[in-house]
This record gives C-alpha cells, sequence and structure tokens, in this order.
C-alpha cells in the first residue's frame, strides 16, 4: 500500500502563485508514475499534470503547459507542483495520485492505483 498526503493549497489572486506538495510513504518502490489531477464542483476529474519516476519525464494538461511545473524529489519521496499565472478556472480540489503503470501522458483519473484527501486551491479575481 501507498499512502499519499497533498498539502500547500489555499487562496490567492489570478496572476498569483502556489506550490503544492505532495509526501509518499509506505511500499513506494513499485511506484512509476506521479499525477496531479483536480476536480471543480460538478466537474469530473481532470489530469493536471504527471511524470515518470524512472526518468523525470513529465506531461501537461494543455489548460495548464506554461504555467505549471511538476517536479519529483526521490529522496524525499515527494511530487511538487509549481503552479504559476494562476486563473479563477485553476479553481478545484487538487489531488496527488500514483500509479505502479507507465501512463502515456497525464492518463486518466482510473488509471491511477492511489490517491490523496486532496487539497483545495481558490483562484480569486
Amino acid at each position: 500500500q501507498v499512502q499519499l498526503v497533498e498539502s500547500g493549497g489555499g487562496s490567492v489572486q489570478a496572476g498569483g502563485s502556489l506550490r503544492l506538495s505532495c509526501a509518499a510513504s509506505g511500499n513506494t518502490y513499485g511506484i512509476r508514475s506521479l499525477a496531479w489531477f483536480r476536480q471543480a464542483p460538478g466537474k469530473e476529474r481532470e489530469g493536471v499534470a504527471a511524470i515518470y519516476t524512472e526518468d523525470s519525464a513529465t506531461y501537461y494538461a494543455d489548460s495548464v503547459k506554461g504555467r505549471f511545473t511538476i517536479t519529483q524529489d526521490s529522496a524525499a519521496n515527494t511530487v511538487n507542483l509549481q503552479m504559476n499565472s494562476l486563473k479563477p478556472e485553476d479553481t478545484a480540489m487538487y489531488y496527488c495520485a500514483a500509479s505502479t503503470r507507465m501512463i502515456a501522458g497525464v492518463g486518466r483519473a482510473p488509471r491511477y492505483d492511489y490517491w490523496g484527501e486532496g487539497t483545495q486551491v481558490i483562484v480569486s479575481t
């Protein structure tokens, strides 16, 4: 089993920045993909960014390219999401996810095996 705990959410004005972190614990040896998803009220959960643990290759949703950056710290078993130039439409609950598979691109939520409980991001105008 793998446990994921997110931190770093909060409220920010449009144009601002936030940095999310996700700490992984447990049997993390088999994890191949790490990702951030988000879900706004009344909407489906969507993939935002993903990273392969083996080579740190990264993938992004078109809506966040050039604004968000996903990184991993293998020694600390953490994955981070730096979010710049935030927009009101980025408002959502953000979830960390992990998979034992190397998922093509960010992939869809059902492809991920483990989930955190989420951290709220609110971007105001």
